[in-house]
C-alpha cells in the first residue's frame, strides 16, 4: 500500500475582530495563487503584540466561520481551544496534520517580526506570504523565503471598529458585527 503524502497547507492567523472583506480577499488569492489544497484560518487566542480583541474569542470564531465558507479553507480554533499565543506553536501541530509550507503575515508584522518567539525555527520552516496593502514599503531582510501578495483593499478590522463603518464588512455578519459592537 502506497502512503499518500500529506495535503499542502498555508496558515493565516490573526484577531479578525470582526473579519472584513480584506480577509476574504486574501484567502481568495492565496487559493488562486498558490498551489494548496487548504487554506488554515487560525483566529488567535490573544495576540502577544497586541491588546486584548474587542470581540470574544468565540464569537470571532463564529464570524470567521460564516465568512470563509469554501471547500478549501479551514477554520481552526485550535488557538482558541489551546490559549496558544505563540505562531510556531500551531505551525508545529498543524504540521503533523498537514504539509504547511506557507505562513501568511500583514506587512505590519515585518517591523517586529525577529521578535516572534521561535522566529528562526519559523524561517527555516515555512514560506511567508507578505500581504501588502496600499503603499506599503517591505523591509523583507529576516525572512528567508517569502512571496509577496498585494491585495487592493486597505481596509482594517481596527477602522471599522474605531469608526462603525461595516461596508467592508460581509452581509452575513454585518448585522451581526453592529449589533455586538452597540452592545459591547
Amino acid at each position: 500500500m502506497v502512503k499518500k503524502d500529506k495535503a499542502v497547507a498555508a496558515v493565516l492567523g490573526g484577531s479578525f475582530d470582526p473579519p472584513h472583506l480584506g480577509h476574504q480577499e486574501i484567502v481568495r488569492e492565496v487559493l488562486k495563487k498558490f498551489d494548496i489544497d487548504y487554506l488554515l484560518i487560525l483566529p488567535v487566542y490573544q495576540n502577544p503584540f497586541k491588546a486584548a480583541p474587542f470581540a470574544p474569542a468565540m464569537q470571532r470564531l463564529l464570524w470567521c466561520k460564516k465568512v470563509f465558507d469554501n471547500e478549501h479553507v479551514i477554520v481552526d480554533p485550535y488557538e482558541i481551544d489551546n490559549k496558544i499565543c505563540y505562531t510556531y506553536q500551531s505551525i508545529e501541530h498543524f504540521r503533523s496534520l498537514y504539509d504547511v509550507r506557507y505562513l501568511i503575515i500583514g506587512a505590519d508584522n515585518l517591523e517586529k517580526i525577529t521578535l516572534w518567539r521561535n522566529f528562526e525555527w519559523l524561517n527555516d520552516t515555512i514560506t511567508w506570504i507578505v500581504v501588502t496593502r496600499g503603499d506599503n514599503s517591505l523591509n523583507t531582510a529576516a525572512l528567508r523565503s517569502f512571496k509577496v501578495l498585494h491585495i487592493d483593499n486597505a481596509v482594517s478590522s481596527t477602522l471599522i471598529r474605531e469608526n462603525m463603518d461595516l461596508a467592508n464588512v460581509d452581509e452575513k455578519i454585518r448585522d451581526e458585527v453592529k449589533t455586538y459592537f452597540e452592545n459591547y
